[in-house]
């Protein structure tokens, strides 16, 4: 098996980080390997934000956790509580993705994604793609996270990637050969 293949078997998402930082020069191969992710009419919609800062990681924190325990259905929140009460599972390092309105940005920022979390296994980093940051950006505090995170004008929220160091390795899912169709 070829070593992209290898680290695609190898990655998983994790949610219990140590806190051991990830040192700059593994960061900036990771920043490299999302920019040169394709993108639909090289349009390139996506600025990407690296949060090592841990007083903004708990306020982003803090903020998601209060929304969620806000909501009349407050079974995500019991959820994170359950594991913890750690939204960011202690990863002491937050990719932030905004991006620009294209049409086609949502493609373009799963491909950022995934170059993204492959290139940090690649690297011996562990990583989850979080759509929970979407609770820390909420009506009440958007606006302050953008400016704070230093959005480019024209810009909103994409999604995060968390990065850093797994307290304990985990296999990746087995997989559901069902869900292959050929056809010739």
């Amino acid at each position: 098996m070829n070593e992209t293949l290898k680290i695609i078997e190898k990655r998983f998402s994790c949610r219990d980080f140590s806190s051991k930082k990830i040192n700059n020069e593994d960061l900036e191969l990771i920043c490299h390997a999302a920019l040169q992710s394709p993108s639909a009419m090289h349009l390139e919609p996506w600025q990407i934000i690296v949060v090592k800062n841990e007083e903004i990681l708990k306020k982003l924190e803090a903020s998601g956790m209060e929304y969620l325990q806000s909501l009349d259905d407050n079974s995500g929140y019991e959820r994170i509580m359950s594991r913890g009460g750690k939204l960011y599972y202690n990863s002491p390092c937050m990719i932030v993705i905004a991006i620009k309105k294209t049409g086609m940005e949502l493609i373009d920022l799963g491909i950022v994604c995934q170059n993204i979390v492959l290139a940090a296994t690649a690297l011996g980093i562990d990583s989850v793609i979080c759509g929970m940051i979407r609770n820390s950006f909420n009506d009440k505090t958007k606006e302050e996270f953008k400016k704070l995170l230093k959005f480019n004008e024209g810009y909103e929220l994409g999604i995060s990637v968390l990065l850093g160091y797994a307290n304990a390795s985990k296999n990746s899912h087995e997989m559901d050969l069902s869900k292959i169709t050929i056809i010739e």
